[in-house]
């Protein structure tokens, strides 16, 4: 049963089971023959620049045997993607407690991405969707060789005793660490609006734009979640030369606003 899911500028989403349609739509103010051909070379692009990210980040899935194989029956305006269950970020991200580290990987992922010379061209936290490890509660519970060999085995308790409380602090330390590893992956969707480049000016604008939609959606949290993105984002190979011309864009955005 086909759901209707979301409708944007350029395409419509449809919810087919575990399936995901992207079909961009026809626009009438077009030249049908011209219409045809962008929306064809558009989502072409989009294909390729996600088979290329997904050998680097997690993002949706194309389905085998979908419309990315192209016939003469399968119309050349669809793809046919992997549906992906989890919370959008955009509505989420202020109310996870593991915020911060989400970021943290959002800033990993641009840098992957900005390695390999992809531009998203729309990083907003609308087009991120975090997916949480199903063995890491949303409330951080007691570690289960706590409860079982420090509060429930009195030989334990005792060797801990005598360790001065060694044995606790390690496992403390052993369930910080698990739940940081399992704590979720974050998808990128949406490539539509992406692109090749190897200019650092193109890296830069995409790092402004996120920066741009945090300020916008996430106001209360924006300064500390950027600054995760950026600690991330430090993964990248480019990444002085990249901060060094984000802070020229953002000179040349508020030269701009004075005027």
């Amino acid at each position: 049963m086909e759901k209707l899911i979301g409708t944007g500028a350029e395409a419509v989403l449809i919810q087919e089971g575990n399936k995901l349609i992207k079909k961009r739509i026809k626009k009438s103010y077009r030249i049908k023959e011209l219409d045809e051909k962008l929306r064809k070379q558009r989502t072409k692009k989009e294909l390729k620049l996600l088979e290329k990210a997904s050998k680097l980040i997690q993002v949706p899935k194309l389905i085998k045997g979908g419309c990315q194989q192209r016939t003469d029956r399968c119309p050349t305006n669809e793809i046919d993607m992997e549906f992906i269950q989890g919370l959008k970020l955009s509505d989420n991200l202020d109310n996870l407690k593991n915020a911060e580290e989400v970021c943290r990987k959002i800033g990993e992922n641009i840098a992957k991405l900005h390695d390999a010379d992809i531009i998203h061209g729309d990083l907003t936290t609308s087009n991120m969707i975090y997916v949480p490890d199903k063995n890491v509660s949303k409330n951080k519970t007691e570690h289960p060789l706590k409860k079982i060999d420090v509060n429930n085995n009195q030989e334990a308790k005792a060797r801990n005793e005598r360790a001065g409380g060694a044995n606790e602090a390690a496992i403390d330390k052993e369930h910080e660490l698990s739940a940081s590893e399992a704590s979720g992956k974050v998808y990128f969707i949406d490539f539509g609006l992406g692109f090749e480049s190897k200019k650092i000016e193109d890296k830069a604008v995409d790092l402004h734009l996120i920066k741009q939609a945090l300020e916008a959606k996430h106001f209360k949290n924006y300064e500390r979640f950027f600054k995760s993105i950026l600690e991330g984002y430090k993964l990248s190979k480019h990444y002085e030369a990249t901060i060094n011309r984000l802070n020229a864009v953002e000179k040349r955005g508020r030269y701009k606003q004075s005027y």
